[in-house]
């Protein structure tokens, strides 16, 4: 397949997800997006309504990100949290799984939350990407995820959220491409900081590129474009139908005397 300049900036959401991000931050990351030509700028929840209004009128699209960065909210807090981001202009969410459920092997729980809020999203005209954070799961758990994800239907789901203690690799935007199915796309986002990881994950299968340096990234891209006289890239030249393991359906776990407890805290 052949990517153009564009068709690689199209792929990038332009992040500033740091805490301190002031509001001079994000007029510089809303300027970037349009000059770049970005798809999205991904940014806090608290940011949202300063971002819509920046890029009134722009076609760059406006990401918040929900129950960041741990997921270690109630699905109710999250669905007020995504109405509360539409309703201030986000036309995409990226949101965090509770991944206490995902250890405690309660895959109904994840699969009824990603249900809900893929719903609540598509009701409002919002894109919805589940974010796995996947430094923290075993590739069993991954997968699973990739299948819930694959029967559910959200947008994109996501390797990272940058905040853990790994972000994205080629393996499992990989695994994840090989299980979600062909309308679910694959976002890598967490330590791409340069051109050689952002082509490689795109080789890999990501569809969706996170990262806070896609102005040096694209530099580079128009640098090597112009150099080599070029005006597109081929990647993916020998991508093949991926052949999926017969892992089955995520299980139903049976859960120990002191589980309802623990349930508890996060229904």
């Amino acid at each position: 397949m052949k990517y153009t300049l564009n068709d690689f900036s199209q792929m990038i959401d332009h992040t500033n997800l740091h805490a301190d991000a002031s509001f001079g931050d994000m007029v510089k990351l809303c300027n970037e997006a349009k000059q770049y030509h970005f798809k999205m700028v991904a940014i806090n929840q608290a940011q949202t309504a300063t971002c819509a209004k920046l890029l009134v009128d722009s076609e760059v699209h406006t990401g918040a990100a929900v129950s960041f960065p741990l997921g270690q909210t109630t699905l109710r807090v999250k669905s007020f949290e995504v109405h509360d981001a539409i309703e201030k202009g986000a036309d995409e969410i990226d949101y965090v799984v509770n991944l206490t459920a995902i250890k405690n092997g309660d895959f109904d729980y994840v699969k009824n939350e990603m249900q809900t809020l893929v719903q609540l999203c598509h009701d409002k005209g919002a894109l919805c990407k589940v974010i796995f954070e996947n430094c923290y799961l075993t590739k069993d758990e991954v997968r699973k995820l990739a299948l819930i994800a694959k029967e559910v239907g959200p947008d994109f789901i996501k390797t990272s959220t940058g905040f853990g203690s790994g972000g994205a690799t080629l393996e499992d935007v990989k695994l994840m491409k090989e299980n979600c199915g062909d309308n679910v796309q694959v976002k890598a986002a967490g330590g791409i900081r340069n051109t050689d990881d952002f082509l490689a994950m795109i080789e890999a299968g990501a569809d969706r590129i996170g990262t806070s340096s896609g102005v040096k990234i694209m530099d580079a891209l128009n640098q090597r474009f112009e150099q080599d006289r070029i005006t597109s890239l081929e990647l993916r030249a020998n991508e093949k139908e991926a052949q999926k393991a017969d892992v089955g359906t995520p299980d139903d776990h049976e859960t120990e005397g002191e589980y309802d407890l623990w349930s508890d805290l996060y229904e």
